[in-house]
């Protein structure tokens, strides 16, 4: 299975949008904390990257900021802390015309119900990246297309939309582990091996019995080692995969939930029917109902 490329799957349960901003405040501007995934692209001028816990970064044109589970932030053009900024407005908002201090456009899966899936969740809250555009051409034409694409209604501009989005999250995906290695718990074989069970067959009755079995390991140093490097217990790991799994399948097959329970491991549509809404606050039927209901021109208004 490809990991990444199944995460990517799962994000998109939510609703997406972009935004283009022009900031020209010299008091800069926060973004709250949101349940789901984004990033910002710096298009034009430079800023900071301003945190709650850490140094605030440097940007300039090019830069790419991972919002990998939807933290607080901020930008200013100089030095801040997080809490003296003003927060943004958030909706669909025009740029504001004129010049400006730095510009940058944004793109946000947006999660009404649950949250960003544990492999985005156990990568840094934010991650500031200098994509090599020489390597990798292909990012600074998806970052032109997208920027032409943003705020013009147009046929097809939802569906361009969502696939801008993957395609850049992506790239920057790569760059970054390229950088600073593989996805938590992967650079470890006895792990991987667990892991990589619980993604191709998560309709498996695993036990950590079991998957210390897979991976070799005794039961306890199993549960150490996995929690470690993945940031979860094995079995809390294995639950939300199958649960992200499921809302995905909802989202995307026209399947009774008892066919869905038994493709992500619940003996019944009871049991998966509880767990779904312990983990993502709404029962199952109502979550798929909501996909259908949103409009496009709703989809397009959740950007930040």
């Amino acid at each position: 299975m490809d990991l990444m490329s199944e995460v990517i799957r799962m994000v998109r349960v939510g609703s997406v949008g972009s935004r283009v901003i022009r900031h020209s405040d010299p008091r800069g501007l926060r973004f709250t904390a949101f349940a789901g995934s984004g990033f910002h692209i710096m298009l034009r001028g430079t800023c900071w990257l301003i945190t709650e816990d850490r140094p605030p970064v440097p940007l300039r044109p090019g830069d790419i900021v991972l919002t990998s589970s939807g933290a607080q932030h901020g930008f200013a053009r100089t030095r801040r802390a997080l809490a003296d900024l003003p927060p943004s407005a958030m909706g669909p908002i025009p740029p504001a015309p004129g010049p400006c201090d730095f510009e940058f456009l944004c793109g946000a899966y947006r999660l009404e119900h649950g949250y960003a899936p544990q492999y985005l969740r156990a990568l840094p809250d934010l991650i500031a990246v200098s994509p090599d555009y020489d390597r990798y051409p292909e990012m600074r034409a998806l970052v032109a297309i997208l920027e032409a694409e943003v705020g013009r209604a147009r046929p097809g501009s939802g569906a361009t939309l969502r696939s801008l989005l993957d395609l850049i999250l992506v790239l920057v995906l790569r760059q970054w582990h390229e950088q600073h290695g593989s996805a938590p718990g992967t650079d470890d074989p006895a792990i991987a091996a667990a892991l990589r069970q619980i993604h191709e067959h998560p309709q498996h009755q695993w036990t950590v019995g079991r998957l210390s079995d897979v991976a070799g390991l005794p039961r306890t140093a199993f549960s150490r080692r996995f929690t470690a490097l993945v940031g979860q217990p094995p079995m809390s790991y294995l639950i939300s995969w199958r649960l992200g799994c499921g809302a995905r399948l909802l989202r995307e097959i026209d399947a009774s939930l008892a066919t869905i329970a038994r493709e992500v491991g619940y003996s019944t549509e009871f049991s998966f029917s509880n767990a779904f809404r312990r983990e993502y606050g709404v029962a199952p039927g109502h979550f798929r109902r909501a996909a259908f209901a949103m409009p496009m021109a709703e989809v397009s208004a959740t950007a930040e």
